[in-house]
């Protein structure tokens, strides 16, 4: 029945309900385009958009955000527990994922899978970010997986199964696994080599003592961690659960985060825990890059994600409600905006993909790690701008939790934090250029693919090289990041967007047609942009 709108004191009206239930998959014209560039793979990409336009998954989403984890620590007898628990729509949405093969499709030598991968993160993104956090975790652990024997062979395969098993018990009794990962500490933070966490050998196998200011996802099946031994820093692989009970792990307490609430996070101990190395005794980092490298494609792609979600419900109030009698997506400066904010999200979907695709192919590889840097940096600093533009162009009713706005707001600075936040990224970035001479290479081919297509970016392209004829100051790094990402966005855009789109980002991000406001640029015909928003 409809609620009732008609009371003694007045009527609703002018009030959007909220947006239909959409298809992230067959409702994004942009997203298509970009999986058939990129070599993606859309039937499992189509079978995930319907099963996240259920409605029952969108009440699990809701739910699951609503009702964060609770740690129980012991149970009602004072035995220790150190168990997480969960609402059970959060299972609901983990089951759907690993179904799909959020984590395990691009492992299993089918074309396409990274592609395919990175827009199952934009698509979840869009329903409920916080379970995106342990399988993009899982997806990326596999790679440092490879090639294990022993016990820890048995994760790797169990991660691979598709299955979400989140029953409390050792690996054998698994049918499927998670893997989160535990590496901040209180004295380091983004500087791992200061890890002050032990390992040592006892009875033949390492054990682990010490404490990790940060552990996500702490009901995994077991984490990658870092820990010093005599040959220094390494990287070891630490189950939760052992054949004769629990490991050697105290949950100390759960973070209370401004966002991600679906998902927990944890400061945890480890008192002797057991652990498997992984890689060669003393070379940690250089072995848990390669789990650090994919999730930096899912925090590059989540942002796309979230930008697209809040832009869908700005464009829905404004296409249902009126002022100053017209409908508020016809007047014209609320159009300038939400065709400004829809380039941003056009660029990190576009960046992204391209991206995605260079990590399908071990000749892009180069590429891949560059490209992977920069758009994680641009994107994740438009995105908690281009949130807060759609929150207030609803005004008041944005800044409720009724809508999904609050939500959107609070996650998005996450991913510009997770995987090294602006500065450690940037320096990443001059470091891997002064080290890798093909990364530099692989940008610059990429860059001059777009040549003579558009005036801007010819312009802006050849006053980079002449600011920067080299890397720049390490107190310039932002500027020049900002400026090789903006202009490798564009790149991508001028030759897989529509013309009129490519060149409007362009002018503005590149031209000086535009301020440095959402909305503040040149007036220009925006149909292109919030025709491919809302089709139709």
């Amino acid at each position: 029945m409809r609620p009732q709108d008609r009371f003694d004191t007045h009527e609703v009206t002018n009030q959007p309900g909220p947006p239909p239930l959409r298809d992230t998959w067959a409702e994004d014209v942009a997203l298509r385009e970009a999986i058939e560039a990129a070599g993606g793979q859309a039937r499992p990409l189509a079978e995930y958009g319907a099963a996240l336009a259920r409605p029952d998954l969108a009440e699990a989403a809701r739910a699951a955000e609503a009702n964060p984890p609770q740690h129980l620590a012991f149970d009602r007898a004072g035995r220790r527990l150190d168990e997480v628990r969960f609402d059970p729509g959060y299972h609901v949405l983990m089951q759907t994922g690993l179904a799909a093969g959020y984590a395990a499709l691009p492992w299993e030598g089918s074309p396409g899978g990274h592609a395919t991968h990175a827009a199952m993160v934009y698509m979840a993104s869009q329903r409920e970010p916080g379970h995106c956090c342990p399988m993009t975790m899982t997806y990326a652990a596999i790679p440092a997986l490879a090639g294990a024997t022993g016990p820890v062979a048995a994760f790797r395969d169990k991660t691979m199964s598709r299955v979400y098993d989140p029953s409390v018990a050792p690996i054998a009794d698994k049918s499927g696994a998670t893997i989160g990962m535990a590496m901040t500490e209180k004295q380091g933070g983004s500087d791992v080599r200061a890890n002050a966490t032990r390992a040592g050998k006892a009875d033949g196998v390492w054990r682990l003592t010490g404490h990790k200011w940060f552990c996500s996802a702490p009901m995994s099946d077991a984490f990658l961690t870092l820990a010093q031994t005599e040959a220094g820093l390494s990287c070891f692989l630490v189950p939760r659960w052992l054949e004769d009970g629990r490991n050697g792990i105290v949950i100390e307490r759960l973070k209370a985060k401004l966002g991600n609430r679906a998902n927990a996070s944890a400061e945890i101990t480890y008192h002797g825990a057991v652990a498997y190395l992984l890689g060669e005794d003393g070379q940690g980092v250089r072995t848990i890059l390669a789990m650090v490298h994919h999730t930096r494609l899912d925090t590059a792609m989540a942002p796309a994600g979230l930008m697209q979600a809040a832009l869908i419900e700005a464009h829905h109030w404004c296409a249902g409600r009126r002022t100053f009698q017209k409908r508020l997506i016809d007047q014209p400066l609320m159009r300038a905006v939400l065709a400004d904010l829809a380039l941003d999200r056009e660029g990190a979907l576009a960046l992204g993909m391209r991206v995605a695709q260079a990590f399908d192919d071990p000749d892009q590889a180069a590429f891949a790690r560059i490209g992977v840097a920069l758009a994680k940096f641009l994107s994740n600093k438009r995105c908690p701008v281009v949130v807060a533009e759609a929150m207030e162009v609803l005004g008041g009713m944005g800044y409720v939790d009724e809508t999904p706005l609050p939500m959107l707001y609070r996650e998005a600075p996450l991913n510009g934090i997770w995987e090294g936040s602006g500065n450690v990224i940037c320096l990443d970035i001059l470091r891997t250029l002064a080290r890798v001479p093909e990364a530099g290479e692989a940008l610059r081919a990429e860059l001059a693919k777009a040549r003579g297509e558009n005036r801007h970016y010819d312009a802006a392209l050849a006053g980079f090289a002449a600011r920067w004829p080299g890397l720049p100051p390490e107190a310039e790094a932002r500027w020049f990041c900002e400026q090789a990402a903006t202009l490798l966005t564009a790149s991508v855009l001028l030759r897989r967007a529509p013309v009129a789109l490519s060149d409007a980002y362009s002018a503005t991000r590149l031209g000086g047609e535009g301020g440095r406001i959402s909305g503040a640029m040149a007036a220009r015909e925006v149909d292109v942009m919030l025709d491919r928003l809302a089709p139709g």
